[in-house]
């Protein structure tokens, strides 16, 4: 399955404009990133997965495998497990791309650390 397929097919209708615009942004900012589906979701990495997006019924949600050790200088990010931090979003408006850039910023230091 390819991430267009996996929108089509598993993204509420609703919801697909915010998973282009972070698929967008996501090329945009670190273009030497690779998208794969990979644990069922689409997924951002160059050595390991930095980035993942998962969709509900909700909402989306775009999660960094590192995000604990993220500065948030923007609020935006929820802590769903031990390691990773996320970002919520629902409509085009939660998309803020200055926090999205910062945070991709972030993760690509961490994997190349």
């Amino acid at each position: 399955m390819t991430v267009d397929e996996f929108v089509k097919a598993k993204v509420q209708p609703e919801f697909r404009p915010v998973v282009a615009n972070i698929r967008s942004v996501m090329k945009e900012y670190a273009p030497q990133i690779h998208e794969a589906i990979s644990y069922g979701m689409p997924t951002y990495g160059l050595r390991k997965p930095i980035a993942w997006i998962n969709a509900s019924k909700t909402g989306i949600t775009l999660g960094f495998r590192e995000g604990v050790y993220f500065e948030d200088r923007y609020g935006l990010l929820g802590r769903p497990s031990k390691h990773s931090m996320n970002v919520r979003m629902k409509s085009l408006d939660d998309v803020n791309v200055p926090a999205l850039k910062y945070y991709i910023k972030q993760a690509l230091k961490i994997d190349k650390a």
